[in-house]
């Protein structure tokens, strides 16, 4: 890559970060940012400990969104000094270290425009994510398991936090079900992309004969509720009850019957949590859990533009949106968008970025053409 080229691309950066920053509006976040110092300052703000939780959290989110582009401009600066040096003294090492660097703001400035596509009303918000096995029996259940793990893994390469709720461990391995929430900035809008039902196509390790199989998943995504929204459930229209917790093979976790499962009797929606030592905080979860998905049923009713929130996959054939093949090939394709990678073991080990962008993408095209029709 010559200094042209370099220079050629900084300008292209620059004219994406400036249209970023139009939707972002640095103005209005600056004012967000000076009025929620205010806030954060106020000694009686702990008083509403959900309260002062909330204000801390977006300030801080604020304060990142600022800084990063901030340092964004600064590295942009600092780039194009650098190319300008390696031209004038005809240095390779720094013409390759410019290089170096102008890729590494490349893949920050591309994510920091996908984000700016993510403005759904429940974008921002945390994700309460559900992994269930499908046809394909133990090998679903263990292609399952593999899912919840890659999720869990991406959570923790963007220091998000994660929770798990409730895992209903198969018989022969894998898992059955696993719920868990993943915590931080636009963790809904961001994962919400992977809803509907993932395919697997591998030599299996449960075949005595070393067949090939083929295994579903289904993989649901609802916002996290704000407190304020909680739906409150008569105690009529609820079933609790209680079991004892445990691990894989049967393991036991506690020697309690700590675990909680609440069923909704009017629709058969049926929640269950585990992951506490006491049956009341158990219950509470739970409770939590049911109201986010009773209201998801009542968003859709009263809005048919929010069905995103809830997809209809049966973890069957017919409506895969996603392909994991290691047999007799390793290939994992996103059927939606077009893109793929043949490191499925990186895919697994939560290097997932470029399909979640490409989802977001494909997502927001989608509903332009829609617009428009």
């Amino acid at each position: 890559m010559t200094s042209h080229d370099v220079q050629a691309e900084l300008s292209e950066l620059r004219k994406t970060l400036e249209s970023v920053e139009a939707v972002l509006d640095l103005t209005a976040l600056r004012r967000e940012e000076t009025e929620l110092e205010a806030a954060a300052a106020d000694p009686e703000l702990w008083n509403d400990p959900d309260n002062a939780q909330k204000v801390t959290s977006r300030l801080s989110h604020v304060q990142a969104q600022l800084r990063k582009i901030t340092e964004l401009h600064t590295g942009l600066d600092d780039i194009e000094v650098l190319a300008e040096l390696a031209e004038a003294e005809d240095d390779p090492s720094s013409a390759a270290e410019a290089q170096s660097e102008l890729a590494k703001l490349r893949k920050t400035v591309d994510e920091l425009e996908v984000r700016t596509l993510l403005s759904g009303e429940y974008d921002e918000r945390n994700a309460v994510v559900t992994v269930r096995s499908g046809a394909g029996g133990a090998d679903a259940c263990d292609f399952a398991e593999q899912l919840m793990r890659m999720y869990l893994r991406w959570a923790e390469t963007r220091d998000f936090a994660t929770e798990v709720y409730d895992v209903s461990y198969a018989e022969e391995a894998g898992i059955r079900s696993a719920t868990f929430a993943v915590s931080g900035p636009y963790a809904y809008g961001t994962l919400s992309v992977e809803q509907g039902t993932h395919r697997v196509v591998r030599i299996s390790k449960y075949d005595n004969q070393g067949r090939r199989q083929t295994g579903f998943a289904a993989v649901e995504v609802v916002p996290a509720l704000e407190k304020t929204e909680e739906i409150a459930i008569p105690d009529d229209e609820i079933r609790v009850d209680v079991f004892r917790a445990s691990g894989p093979g049967g393991q036991g976790v506690n020697t309690t019957d700590s675990a909680v499962r609440v069923t909704h009797i009017p629709t058969g929606l049926a929640v269950a949590c585990q992951n506490e030592r006491s049956q009341l905080q158990n219950k509470a979860t739970a409770m939590s859990l049911l109201s986010a998905k009773l209201l998801q049923l009542k968003r859709e009713e009263e809005q048919a533009e929010l069905d995103s929130l809830r997809g209809s996959a049966t973890a069957s054939w017919g409506d895969q949106m996603r392909s994991y093949v290691q047999h007799p090939y390793q290939m994992v394709k996103d059927l939606r968008t077009g893109h793929e990678t043949g490191d499925v073991q990186g895919v697994y080990d939560g290097n997932i970025d470029g399909f979640l962008e490409a989802g977001i993408r494909w997502r927001k095209s989608k509903e332009r053409d829609e617009d428009r029709s």
